[in-house]
């Protein structure tokens, strides 16, 4: 047994040593966690992070859609959420609770059974309330920020908390949550809607998707933030990065703010090939663009 283990609390949900990552990621690329935890429900996790040393890194994996894991792995704990926080429920005639797992799929889709409108953007963004809380994401012209009422966090030291959207400071795609906190829950508030508008928003939305970005690819998500008065696509593009490729990662030609696994890219040829972008960019534009896409671990 490590000092590592021995120093492990007891859990009642799963605990997997040297977890490989890349399967559970977009780019399917990447090295393992140190330790993947999946806890039974909030107390598992709470009793988990208060008890677990204070030394010792911890970080939430949603859907994996907007992530690069170094190929060396990442230190510390890894938490994922699976079906016991995956749940959606109508709270009133206009808002929803949505537990920190629950994909924008599940969350749009409940939103319009219950007639409630404003969550359609949701259906666009492959991943986890979680994340949208902790990203403030958002797609179509409306982010997190604009439906969120409260979330609820389990804090590092495992202390359980409420927090309001003011208190989470949202600007673009970034919150003031907490290092370490793991998002469990997030109230939504929409408004009266027609079912039926609603799942015509939703098709609108999935057919512009559909249009636009390599989805059928192993890919990362808009991989850089749109600079104030651009679009990163643009700069891209007019940097000549279109097609652009490093080893078997690859500029997408479809969506220029889109990097692509081709098939055995490394998660450090992604990353490479992202930052001579960037350099790219700053030559041609005199822009810096900054990543959208979190960067995670260690190279090997």
């Amino acid at each position: 047994m490590t000092v590592l283990e021995a120093a492990l609390p007891s859990v009642r949900g799963r605990l997997t040593a040297q977890a490989p990552l890349a399967p559970l990621v977009w780019f399917k690329a990447g090295g393992a966690a140190q330790w993947l935890f999946e806890p039974k429900d909030v107390d598992d996790l709470a009793g988990f992070l208060r008890d677990l040393d204070p030394a010792i890194p911890v970080m939430a994996l949603g859907l994996g859609s907007n992530l690069i894991v170094r190929d060396g792995g990442v230190p510390g704990v890894i938490v994922r959420l699976g079906k016991a926080f995956a749940k959606v429920e109508a709270v009133d005639e206009t808002a929803l609770y949505c537990g920190g797992g629950a994909s924008g799929i599940l969350v749009s889709s409940t939103a319009r059974d219950a007639g409630i409108g404003g969550l359609e953007f949701l259906r666009s963004i492959p991943g986890t309330v979680g994340g949208f809380v902790r990203m403030n994401g958002g797609a179509y012209g409306r982010e997190t920020c604009d439906i969120l009422v409260d979330c609820e966090a389990v804090l590092r030291s495992g202390e359980r908390v409420s927090l309001t959207r003011d208190q989470l400071g949202y600007t673009y795609r970034h919150s003031a949550l907490p290092e370490g906190a793991v998002v469990v829950g997030a109230t939504f508030r929409g408004h009266r809607a027609d079912p039926a508008a609603i799942q015509a928003e939703m098709d609108r939305i999935a057919s512009a998707r559909e249009e636009s970005q390599p989805l059928r690819s192993k890919t990362g998500g808009s991989t850089f933030k749109n600079p104030e008065g651009h679009k990163a696509w643009q700069l891209v593009d007019e940097a000549g990065c279109r097609g652009l490729k490093i080893g078997d990662a690859q500029v997408s030609e479809k969506h220029t703010n889109f990097l692509l696994n081709l098939g055995s890219a490394s998660s450090a040829d992604i990353e490479a090939l992202g930052e001579e972008v960037r350099r790219r960019v700053k030559e041609k534009s005199g822009v810096t663009l900054e990543w959208e896409i979190q960067r995670i671990g260690v190279d090997k």
